[in-house]
């Protein structure tokens, strides 16, 4: 039997350098096999110091996509700067027979979005070099249109929604609207967590 990936995912981190800390060693106890830091690591890109720093020194391997709060070119430099740390926007990771694909941004508001359509171009690029895999995580800053994180009307992407239609992953990591944090659904046989500023450790 194939052994489980245990995954702690968290998004809009926002520079918080404490609460950084606080999840890499939670991550260290409860012996995790993979951080996703699922958008706006930073504010308004600025503050990403510290912020993926206490996961390597932990001794995790890191996950990464662009929120709305910096540029892929800021996450690009992250993922050169520490071992072990990747950006997967429009890039997927395979652990044995799991794949994870991930388009960052949003589509909407903040200083650095993008077109729907674009965040659903990225989402399959990814997906088609795993699309074969046994299971499959997707992960996006945005979150879906007409989910129970739709805390405010327009917040969510019709591009998350057909991707998960579409390409059926296992489990969808999203962000975005803080006020959502925590909030678990199904859509179809999709699991679907937001984990805005609410961690959430899963094996799969």
């Amino acid at each position: 039997m194939e052994k489980k990936t245990k995954i702690l995912a968290v998004g809009d981190i926002h520079g918080d350098t404490g609460l950084a800390k606080k999840l890499a060693e939670k991550a260290k106890k409860e012996n995790v096999d993979l951080i996703i830091l699922a958008g706006d690591l930073t504010w308004l890109d600025q503050s990403f110091q510290g912020i993926v720093g206490p996961f390597i020194k932990a001794k995790k391997q890191v996950l990464l996509i662009p929120g709305n709060h910096e540029p892929n070119s800021t996450i690009n430099f992250l993922a050169e700067m520490y071992p072990n740390t990747k950006n997967i926007h429009g890039y997927p990771h395979k652990i044995g027979n799991l794949g994870i694909f991930g388009a960052g941004y949003d589509s909407k508001v903040g200083p650095f979005w993008v077109e729907d359509e674009e965040i659903f171009k990225t989402l399959k690029k990814s997906h088609d070099k795993i699309k074969d895999m046994k299971r499959k995580i997707m992960v996006t800053h945005a979150l879906p249109a007409e989910s129970k994180s739709e805390l405010f009307e327009g917040s969510g992407s019709e591009a998350v929604k057909k991707a998960i239609t579409k390409f059926k992953p296992d489990i969808v990591i999203s962000g975005h609207i803080h006020e959502a944090g925590g909030i678990e659904e199904k859509i179809g046989k999709t699991k679907v967590i937001n984990v805005s500023r609410k961690p959430k450790i899963f094996e799969i």
